[in-house]
């Protein structure tokens, strides 16, 4: 059974134990918590189940839409979709021009500090800070806890509080840090904390205390376990460029892993089945999940990922709203394989795939016959092609704007129709779904792993990593998309003719021949394995190569669509999003600024 995290939790206003003189404020409003209901098992427990509800960084008000810091709730969708993947370029907004403007200068790199978007992420992170920080502020004085259940309430506080602020840091680098112990509410000074300090190492501090302290095993298997804090242990290394530690942390998840129900880690056989919720319980590849619910009665999609409601196909698709999250042809491109059945590398879009870019669906339109890597269709909705089981999908009346965005639809988080009515959420204006959102999954971790590998020198075992991710594709094809029996009656089920021309191959014997060849191999693995999961602009930042990748997907994708026109990728200075300017207001003092903004904004 999935960990409930599902409930409205008043969280505990601290100031309101400041001690005053007698008056009107001595009084305890009613329906606020006093220090009693929070310094005992059950209180410490409802502060932790709200630390957890803030990870999907949503809320319900009165069954509207609103994100946990207040705002659009897809500012601080899990998935960062907007961030990672509009951002990183695998993905245009989507939509047309003038539906959600604010997210076009995020995509551009035209944003500047004024941009709403950023503080609705800033505070629903710092929101996630600030609940944890309550869990461990209040826990030293419960008295009717083991000492044991203390270290693991600690640890999962401790874990969740690692993960906002490696998000804070991952969008914005320098930000402030507050802990149980900074904040002083008698001070409102005190909450003005600078972001002249380097986070990293709090940030390894808190994975660090949760690997050492969590239990392998949980029996709510959506808290975290040991396993998944040294995963994230190890991932901050590599993002601290620290390869021997991550390699040294990933050899012993990758050998010893395992899930919190105790499946040890490994690739799931079928890859679409990591986005299907009928199998998240045996899912070995789940290291760290974002846990969804579907049609719980609560009269919104806060919890069925309402961040993504947004990215569904338009108008006369089963969805109806609402167009948004359309890959790109760049990605798409990326997808094509040689007569080998492996990608290329540095000519993809030389080697382009077809599609129905200006073809109105009523045209006939024959899908691309060349070879392609079979993830392609499970990650990206193109024409001609089963859309899951919800038909054909059928091109332009499906798009809202092709000329502004493309032809293409996202598809990893698009629930099912033989499911849709447990696990598909049409309780509000746009879907929801019960589809857990990955933040780590296990070949992310093989990939991250052959990363620090390759780095470090140790090609033939950065090879073989690739190379396990790569062949869970190969040894499966009976998991390869297929044509529908019937294309008249989807619900008859599938056939025996693929989809498509798939083929795919691991790399041959002695491929990786040098420390460049195998990180171009794993970088162009990763956009494919992970494709429109949300990672790719970060991944860009970090290895330095954001400025000429994506000014040349801009160039590229130009040529087709709209949107793209006038964006242009600024080193050293885009690889950060600028500090939200109303947070540099807010914590100004005497005129002068607490928070010191990113560098060329």
């Amino acid at each position: 059974m999935k960990f409930s995290r599902y409930i409205l939790l008043i969280l505990l206003p601290v100031f309101i134990f400041l001690s005053c003189k007698k008056s009107f404020l001595d009084r305890v409003p009613q329906g606020a918590l006093k220090v009693s209901d929070v310094t005992s098992a059950k209180g410490i427990n409802d502060l932790l189940i709200g630390a957890y509800a803030a990870l999907d960084g949503q809320q319900n008000i009165n069954g509207g839409v609103n994100s946990l810091g207040g705002g659009n709730a897809w500012a601080n969708a899990p998935t960062n979709w907007l961030w990672g993947s509009v951002a990183g370029a695998e993905a245009h907004k989507g939509s047309d021009a003038g539906d959600q403007s604010a997210m076009v200068p995020i995509a551009t790199f035209t944003v500047d500090p004024s941009n709403a978007l950023l503080n609705d992420r800033w505070r629903a992170l710092y929101e996630g800070v600030n609940r944890c920080n309550n869990v461990l502020k209040y826990l030293p004085a419960v008295t009717n806890m083991s000492s044991a259940s203390k270290t693991k309430a600690k640890a999962e506080a401790s874990f969740l509080r690692g993960h906002f602020y490696f998000e804070l840091k991952k969008m914005f680098n320098m930000v402030p840090y507050i802990d149980e112990n900074t904040v002083d509410f008698s001070s409102l000074a005190t909450l003005k904390q600078p972001n002249t300090t380097d986070i990293w190492p709090k940030i390894e501090a808190d994975f660090t205390f949760a690997y050492d302290s969590l239990p392998s095993i949980q029996t709510d298997l959506g808290r975290v376990n040991k396993w998944a804090a040294a995963a994230y242990l190890a991932k901050t290394y590599l993002f601290e460029k620290k390869y021997a530690e991550a390699k040294t942390t990933f050899d012993v998840v990758i050998t010893q892993g395992a899930t919190s129900g105790g499946i040890k880690y490994d690739l799931n056989p079928n890859y679409e089945n990591n986005w299907r919720p009928e199998f998240e319980q045996s899912n070995p590849e789940a290291v760290f999940d974002v846990e969804m619910a579907a049609n719980t009665g609560s009269g919104s999609i806060a919890n069925g990922n309402q961040g993504d409601m947004l990215n569904h196909p338009y108008g006369g698709s089963p969805f109806g709203c609402c167009g948004f999250y359309q890959p790109t042809q760049d990605l798409v491109n990326s997808f094509r394989v040689d007569a080998n059945g492996l990608p290329f590398l540095d000519t993809y879009n030389q080697n382009a795939v077809k599609s129905d870019l200006g073809v109105k669906s009523a045209d006939p339109f024959t899908p691309d016959a060349g070879p392609l890597d079979p993830r392609l269709d499970w990650t990206v909705g193109r024409r001609g092609l089963p859309y899951h089981d919800w038909g054909i999908h059928v091109g332009q009346d499906w798009i809202r704007d092709q000329n502004y965005s493309g032809p293409y639809a996202p598809k990893k988080l698009i629930p099912w129709k033989a499911t849709a009515p447990v696990y598909d959420d049409r309780t509000s204006w746009a879907p929801g779904s019960a589809i857990n959102v990955h933040i780590i999954r296990f070949a992310d971790v093989l990939l991250m792993a052959a990363e620090a590998e390759a780095q470090l020198g140790n090609l033939p075992n950065a090879q073989a990593y690739v190379n396990r991710v790569r062949n869970r594709i190969a040894a499966h094809p009976e998991a390869w998309l297929y044509q529908y029996k019937d294309n008249s009656n989807p619900a008859a089920g599938f056939s025996s003719t693929l989809a498509a021309n798939y083929k795919i191959s691991p790399y041959p014997a002695g491929y990786f021949s040098s420390k460049d060849v195998a990180s171009k191999a794993i970088y162009f693995e990763r956009k494919i394995e992970l494709g429109t999961e949300g990672y790719r602009f970060f991944d860009l930042s970090r290895w330095g190569i954001a400025e000429k990748t994506l000014n040349a997907i801009f160039q590229y994708e130009s040529q087709f669509t709209n949107d793209f026109k006038g964006a242009h990728f600024t080193a050293n200075k885009n690889e950060y999003f600028p500090i939200p300017q109303s947070q540099i207001d807010l914590t100004s003092q005497n005129g002068q600024q607490t928070l010191t903004q990113n560098p060329g904004y």
